[in-house]
Parts: C-alpha cells; sequence; structure tokens
C-alpha cells in the first residue's frame, strides 16, 4: 500500500462525461490501489491513461461470480481494492452491492470517494421540484412490463428519474406520457460534455420530439410529482354513503377523511347528515 491509505473496499466516483470533475481523492485512491475492480477495462484504460496510472484491473459486473466476489475479498483484507463503473457512481443502477454487503459482513472497512452521478446532475438542472425524488434505474424493455412500472409509481408525490438509451427514448417517452398524464418533465443527455443538453416540457410534447429521434449519449429523464387534485364534495359523500353501509359514523368518517386527505371533525359532520337523511 502507499500515501498511507488504509485496506479495505473503496467505491469511487468517476466522470460521468467531462474528466475534470474527477475528484483529487479519486485519483489519491487509483493511485494506491492493489486491484481496481471495473465494468469494463477498457474504459477505465482510458480513464487511468488520462492520469498517467498503469494499474490490474479485474472485471466485476453482473455476471461475476461468487469466486469473483471472494477473490477481491480476501485482497482487501490487507491491500486497497477500489472499484469503479464506467461511468458516474458505483452500485447506482450498476452492480455491486452483494460486494458491499459481502465486506461488511467479514469485517472488511468500506469506504466512498463520493462524487459524479448522472441522476442527480439530471435533477439538480431540471428546474423540476428536487425536496423529493425517487429514482427507478432503467424501466422494462417490454412493453406491459414497463407500463405496470410506471402504473406503480403514479401515485408517488416525488419527482421520479429515470435512465435511458437514445433507441429506447421515444417509446418510454409515449409509456409515460399516456400512464403518467401530461406531467413536466426533462430530457438530459450528454450531461458534462460538450453537447451537453436539457430539454423540458410535457410529457405529451417531449415525447412527440422524440417518437423518431434517437439522440446520443447516456440520457437522463426527469418527470415532475403529480400535481394535487381538486377534492369534489360529490366524491366525499359517494365515498361516506359507500362507507356508512358497513360501519358507523365514527369509523365511516374516519376511514374517508384519509382517503381524501381531510379534516376528520368535518367529514365527521358531513356524514352525520348524511346518517339523519340532510
Amino acid at each position: 500500500m502507499t500515501n498511507a491509505i488504509d485496506s479495505g473496499l473503496y467505491i469511487v466516483a468517476t466522470p460521468i462525461g467531462n474528466l475534470a470533475d474527477l475528484s483529487q481523492r479519486a485519483i489519491a485512491l487509483l493511485r494506491a490501489a492493489d486491484i481496481i475492480a471495473v465494468e469494463d477495462s477498457r474504459v477505465t484504460g482510458k480513464l487511468l491513461n488520462h492520469i498517467g496510472l498503469k494499474k490490474r484491473m479485474r472485471p466485476y459486473h453482473d455476471h461475476s461470480s461468487e469466486r469473483d466476489r471472494d477473490d477481491l475479498l480476501a485482497a482487501a483484507q490487507n491491500g486497497v481494492v477500489v472499484l469503479v463503473s464506467d461511468a458516474g457512481t458505483p452500485l447506482i443502477s450498476d452492480p455491486g452491492y452483494k460486494l458491499v454487503r459481502a465486506a461488511r459482513e467479514a469485517g472488511i472497512a468500506v469506504s466512498t470517494a463520493p462524487g459524479p452521478s448522472a441522476a442527480i446532475a439530471a435533477l439538480s438542472i431540471s428546474g423540476l421540484p428536487t425536496d423529493r425524488f425517487l429514482f427507478a434505474g432503467f424501466l422494462p424493455s417490454k412493453a406491459k412490463a414497463r407500463a405496470d412500472v410506471l402504473a406503480e409509481l403514479g401515485d408517488v408525490k416525488s419527482t421520479l428519474v429515470f435512465y435511458e438509451s437514445g433507441p429506447r427514448l421515444g417509446a418510454s417517452l409515449a409509456a409515460m406520457a399516456e400512464v403518467l398524464g401530461n406531467r413536466d418533465a426533462a430530457v438530459a443527455r450528454e450531461l458534462t460534455k460538450r453537447f451537453e443538453e436539457v430539454v423540458c416540457g410535457g410529457l405529451d410534447e417531449l415525447a412527440a420530439r422524440y417518437v423518431d429521434v434517437e439522440p446520443k449519449g447516456e440520457i437522463v429523464v426527469v418527470i415532475g410529482p403529480p400535481t394535487e387534485k381538486p377534492v369534489e364534495v360529490g366524491d366525499v359523500d359517494a365515498a361516506l354513503r359507500e362507507a356508512l353501509e358497513t360501519l358507523p359514523v365514527s369509523k365511516a368518517a374516519g376511514q374517508v377523511a384519509k382517503r381524501f386527505g381531510l379534516d376528520r371533525s368535518e367529514v365527521y359532520a358531513r356524514a352525520t347528515a348524511i346518517k339523519s337523511g340532510k
């Protein structure tokens, strides 16, 4: 080991495009590494060449075996093992969590050198709410499975963040518009690179824009949360009448108030009126 860096497993973020985004701490860890676990040695090799390093690399990806994992853990017991992805922060829509979990179970120190992440970068410049967001990775490629996932996420009151590829973008945006409605959204691609582009608009507009276009580069789709729908008095009354068929007034009012996010005392008064025929 060198540079007084303790043995262990280090999760190191690398640039998503602009090589100047590689942190000084990331460089120090790459220099100290005894082994660098990589998705693709050709991609990481270019990064190492950029900073003048030649290091031992070992593939680690979705198809890696338990033996591959055990070998990395053994190396991390008394040496420095660095895990990187092709771009951005490892484990964010990339393999690796099993390695981290196994290292912790084995008592191996695990640390991180945080840095670039396409999801966070896109969210920060999308102009959409950032106080609550859900990262959903890549949608399924098959239409039915994709629609099912979007339906599941439809009621989540948070900004949604997806990764996507150029050839799939048009179909994915069309499905998003159909299932989620015409929400505010942004398509960000080539982030931090020369041809960085962020296109904002409603999902209907974006779906039409990319229906016959396959943009190049890594793509992030950011979708705003659902807008609050006004509560209609008729809907509340209908729900109360249905609930009162099987529940006492108090329980019916509590159930309906929770469902619509209303004040319980007001709903109770309305339930009492309905029960008495007013």
